[in-house]
């Protein structure tokens, strides 16, 4: 069949890009190390992944009828994807508000960037570092900002006890210790 009787759709390739949600008003918060990794991330796409995969679908292309071309169709798919991802990346970097917690090293209040150990009422005791939408990997104990465990701490000082709001109801949990990084030494 002619190429002009089939239909190419790149529907999924609009613009579109839902971003996760930010509370009305607030900033992008990232710490300089999400913002590095997001950036080698862009990089990585736009310099190394997406040049291959545009010449693995021009020599797929080349290859005369495209109809049964996987190659050239599984292309052209990963770069939909590959675009997709560059523009989400430059979006969320166009709006990050990079934010340093090691200027609040040594304080026992919790801020942005905190690695905060808390006792809810069960008396079980866990570790969260409060982090940026983009950053946080709750496999790892990192929550965002934005999350109700880290509402309810934001602010808190070391003995406080916060309520937190959950599915089951409220509960009192006690913050036990803050810490944040050290600050980087200053170069000369």
């Amino acid at each position: 069949m002619s190429k002009a009787f089939t239909r190419e759709t790149d529907a999924d390739d609009d613009d579109d890009i839902t971003l996760p949600p930010l509370p009305a008003g607030s900033k992008n918060y990232i710490t300089p190390q999400g913002y590095a990794v997001l950036r080698a991330e862009l990089f990585e796409l736009i310099d190394n992944e997406r040049p291959r995969m545009v010449e693995i679908v021009h020599w797929a292309a080349s290859n005369g009828d495209r109809s049964e071309n996987g190659d050239y169709h599984y292309g052209k798919k990963r770069l939909r994807e590959i675009d997709r991802r560059i523009r989400f990346l430059t979006k969320r970097l166009e709006i990050a508000e990079v934010t340093d917690p090691s200027v609040h090293h040594g304080s026992d209040q919790v801020f942005f960037g905190a690695t905060v150990t808390y006792v809810d009422e069960a008396d079980v005791e866990r570790t969260v570092t409060i982090l940026g939408i983009d950053e946080a990997d709750s496999l790892n104990a990192q929550v965002t900002w934005v999350s109700p465990i880290a509402r309810a701490l934001l602010k808190a000082r070391e003995g406080d006890v916060v309520k937190l709001v959950t599915p089951v109801g409220v509960q009192d949990v006690e913050v036990v210790e803050v810490r944040y990084p050290a600050p980087a030494p200053a170069q000369a």
